[in-house]
């Protein structure tokens, strides 16, 4: 069998670099938000409840698998669906893999913005009126500059891909270890901000009565599939580099829990600051729509808000350089693992490295142009692609359900020297509550879709929130990946020896 003969150095490199993939922008932006935006009028700490109950029934399971799944194959994502569950569900992997290289045309894009904004903090400092901040957004969104930092993003991940999993490991050991420095000076910052203990208790303050609500848990279980990248296809193909000593059990919980305690560290600064200076003129709901009401990418809390926020403490000029570089930190770290994928499952196919890198760079080059110049078109991929996590998600666990849930884990999980047993809980995760959550949440989200997002043009593809628009587009993929079916299992097979 031909298989990637390259190894992570160490474990402590391999961790570094799993959490580089999973600690991204969705921790530091997005969670904040969404906390804010299922809280109650008291707190949001039974969001927080909902949030860490579904890191232990979906993230960490799927975490597992996926660790587990791409020591034992060694291969990409789609070579890993061909080898162990057989031919007929080599179109799965493909999909997965499809889900998470559409997610990497916009996400190149989001990226460039935190570069973009870092540099304009570097050299301008922050706005200090909300006129100045929506006029430098709407200039930069009117420029070539999107599109520009679109391409040098590209090109900063491609390089870090270049040489394999030996300069990924060497790239994450300095930008997770600086992030994570740079969220701990924020904090500490925060933490003595006149007012912030307002927006920390706020934050941890739970509102039992909001969990009657099913938006809630639903939000819960999407905002932590995001955070961790659980199902997405990036812990397998980082798995397939796991030198065959290594455990997965320990590793997988390191991997969600020091990603959510990220997310955490990040909603005390976000909230801390927002309360600290927004409270001085603004009442509480009305510091709380600040954070809810964010627009395409977070742009409203993050590339708006929060600079001004920065130009009204001392010394928030070099803490807003530093939130930014945080932030492209993070951003970076996450997308060097999406064109790994998509990289590592092209190889599959027979493509030597180099060509993959480039063809897959190409591709994300023309085709999140689109992203890169109309915030309409960003935001309904991010829409129709985020919510095909949850596909990918469920064909993760169909994977191990293939091979046998039980007999998969005695073979491939417990009984490894230094490393956690998972027993048979894991079993009935796999087995049962992860196919239900993903059928539940994806009929609810779709459910929301016709009736809340777009209830009078549900039927219309081109309404960027209907339901129309994730039948189309996830139909026409999955149409033509059942097509192409036949071929790429044969070709994997050929060029992997199977």
């Amino acid at each position: 069998m031909k298989s990637s003969k390259q190894r992570f150095t160490s474990r402590w490199g391999m961790l570094l670099t799993v959490l580089g993939m999973a600690i991204g922008t969705g921790n530091i932006w997005r969670f904040p938000r969404i906390a804010a935006t299922n809280s109650g009028d008291d707190g949001a700490g039974a969001f927080l409840v909902a949030w860490i109950i579904f890191l232990f029934v979906w993230s960490v399971p799927l975490i597992i698998a996926e660790y587990a799944l791409g020591r034992k194959g060694r291969l990409g994502v789609v070579g890993t669906f061909t080898k162990l569950a057989g031919d007929r569900y080599t179109w799965m992997g493909a999909f997965c893999v499809f889900v998470g290289a559409a997610i990497l045309f916009y996400y190149t894009v989001v990226a460039g913005w935190c570069f973009y904004y870092l540099g304009r903090m570097a050299l301008f400092g922050p706005d200090l009126t909300y006129e100045a901040a929506m006029g430098a957004w709407n200039g930069f969104q009117s420029s070539y500059f999107p599109v520009l930092f679109h391409a040098l993003i590209i090109g900063l991940g491609a390089w870090a891909v270049w040489k394999g999993v030996g300069r990924i490991e060497r790239v994450n050991r300095i930008l997770v270890p600086t992030l994570l420095v740079i969220v701990l000076i924020a904090l500490v910052r925060t933490l003595f901000l006149e007012g912030a203990s307002e927006g920390i208790a706020f934050l941890f303050t739970p509102e039992w009565s909001t969990l009657a609500q099913p938006r809630v848990w639903l939000e819960a279980l999407t905002q932590n599939a995001w955070d961790t990248g659980a199902g997405w296809g990036l812990v397998l193909t980082y798995g397939a580099y796991m030198q065959s000593r290594h455990g997965v059990v320990q590793n997988a919980f390191i991997t969600g829990v020091g990603n959510n305690t990220v997310s955490i560290l990040a909603a005390i600064i976000v909230f801390g600051t927002v309360f600290a200076i927004l409270g001085q003129e603004m009442s509480r709901p009305e510091v709380l729509e600040v954070m809810r009401s964010s627009g395409p990418g977070a742009t409203g809390l993050t590339f708006i808000w929060m600079p001004q926020l920065f130009s009204k403490m001392p010394g928030g000029n070099i803490l807003a350089i530093l939130f930014f570089l945080g932030l492209s930190c993070a951003a970076l770290s996450s997308l060097i693992s999406m064109i790994e994928m998509v990289v590592r499952s092209v190889i599959d196919f027979g493509v030597n490295r180099s060509h993959a890198i480039v063809g897959v760079s190409i591709a994300a080059l023309v085709l999140g142009v689109p992203s890169a110049i109309n915030l309409g078109f960003f935001a309904n991929q991010d829409f129709v692609w985020g919510l095909a996590l949850i596909i990918s998600g469920a064909f993760m666990a169909i994977l191990v359900i293939r091979q046998g849930v039980r007999s998969f884990r005695e073979k491939e999980i417990d009984n490894m020297t230094g490393d956690w047993n998972i027993g048979r809980a894991w079993d009935i995760l796999m087995n049962y509550m992860v196919p239900i959550l993903a059928c539940v949440l994806l009929g609810w989200w779709l459910w929301l879709s016709a009736t809340v997002y777009a209830p009078d043009t549900w039927y219309s593809p081109t309404d960027p929130y209907s339901l129309m628009t994730c039948v189309v587009q996830w139909g026409t993929i999955i149409a033509a990946l059942l097509l192409l079916n036949r071929m790429m299992a044969g070709r994997i097979r050929s060029f992997n020896s199977l």
